[in-house]
Formats: structure tokens, sequence, C-alpha cells
């Protein structure tokens, strides 16, 4: 069973490696690969609207951000980035936190939700972000240089809430 809960910086101990793993790897999120602990801290904990945790029984097992997309006038559409741990892969993991977050927003009075940035190259985000109602509303041509397989594609992605 997965628990979901709003996150706290003592979380932030067991997300580090998972954070630090995924940024290091340079291929999911435009993130500096070298990015420090701190400045991880900053980009992951504070600077969302909200922050969340899954646990398992063995601990932290994946993590998503809330925040507002665009200031001002576009305050009404909200961001995520969602990362699962290795070990937690292929469980539904993400899909749960997916559905969690569409909740959460709701509460917070976001009217939809739009992902910036997901990566072509990423096909399971990709089918599941579909699966879960999201449409590919934009595409941004050689937008990643990806460490494998050279500039990728990066989709617009978005969901009315309502």
């Amino acid at each position: 069973m997965i628990t979901i809960r709003r996150a706290v910086a003592a979380d932030f101990d067991a997300l580090w490696p998972i954070l630090r793993d995924v940024f290091r790897a340079g291929t999911t999120y435009a993130v500096d690969p070298a990015i420090s602990r701190d400045a991880a801290f900053a980009y992951w904990m504070q600077q969302p609207a909200a922050t969340y945790v899954a646990l398992l029984d063995d601990g932290v097992v994946g993590t998503y951000y809330l925040r507002t997309n665009q200031p001002g006038g576009g305050a009404h559409i909200c961001n995520c980035g969602y990362i699962v741990a290795p070990a937690a892969r292929g469980k539904g993991l993400a899909a749960q936190m997916c559905l969690h977050s569409q909740d959460q927003a709701r509460a917070m009075g976001y009217l939809a939700m739009q992902f910036n940035f997901v990566l072509a190259s990423n096909a399971g985000a990709v089918r599941l972000w579909h699966r879960l109602g999201f449409a590919t509303i934009g595409t941004i041509p050689d937008a990643f240089r990806h460490p494998e397989q050279g500039f990728v594609a990066a989709y617009v992605m978005h969901k009315r809430l309502t």
C-alpha cells in the first residue's frame, strides 16, 4: 500500500539520492547534472507550492512537486514534476502520484495542469500522461541534448482539471 503525503524538510535525506541519480543521469530532467544538494533542495522542496513523497514499507520511493506554471494571468495553471526510485518503477507509482497531484491541484484552486518539457525519448511517461488524459499541445524540436540519443524533442502536455 502506497502512502502519499506532503514532504517535510527531513524527507530530503531520503529524497536526495533519488533526485541526485536522476539529475546526474541527465536523461529526463532539464536540470544541471552537477546540481548541488543545496540547489536541489531549493529546486525540489522550497520553490514549489507543495512537494509530496510517496512511501512504501521500505521508505520513500517517489516524489513530486506542484508549482504555479506562470505568474499573474497564468497562475491558474500548475506544473508538476515526478520522480520514482528505480527499485519502485513499474508498480504504477507514477500514475498514483499524478492522480494525487491532480486532486491536490484542484484543492489548491488550479484549473489545469501543464507539463512544459516532457521528452519524446521518455516514451513511458508520454504514454502514461496520455492514458491519464493529458493532450500533447505542442512539440519543441531538438529541445534537449540527451547524453545517449543526441537532440530530442520535448512535448508540452496539458489537462483541464475542471
